[in-house]
């Protein structure tokens, strides 16, 4: 059993991924617009560019997507993608990226878990923690 996060867009799903590629080091694997369905009768008009589904992995990570119509979409409010990455200076790079035009919820800071911890909404509605963690203790 696999469980892939799957994201919503008011109409910039392209630009967001192809933002995630870049800057994340992601590879969209496939995007397939609205005009691309087999009955062109099922495409609104205005929708014809949207993104019916994209497929993209960052890391070990399949995120999927889409646009809905904008006067239905709603940025993340409950869920976080939470990215952890492999130093500080990549947290920081990350976050600073990820926040431009964007909502810092919480500044990058240390943390009792974390070198580097942060959280974020993008200018693309999407929810992010970003995560340079601290080697935790064994329980036992």
């Amino acid at each position: 059993m696999k469980l892939h996060t799957y994201l919503n867009y008011g109409g910039n799903c392209e630009e967001a991924f192809r933002f995630y590629e870049k800057n994340l080091g992601g590879k969209v694997e496939m995007m397939m617009r609205y005009a691309d369905q087999p009955d062109p009768k099922n495409v609104p008009p205005g929708t014809e560019k949207y993104v019916l589904y994209a497929n993209m992995t960052i890391g070990e990570t399949q995120l999927m997507g889409s646009d809905v119509p904008p006067d239905r979409f709603q940025p993340m409010r409950s869920v976080y993608l939470s990215l952890a990455v492999d130093s500080s200076e990549e947290a920081e790079r990350i976050f600073q990226l990820l926040s431009e035009g964007g909502e810092v919820f919480m500044s990058m800071a240390e943390t009792f878990f974390a070198f580097r911890f942060g959280m974020l909404r993008d200018r693309f509605g999407t929810s992010w923690m970003i995560l340079h963690q601290k080697p935790m203790p064994a329980n036992g």
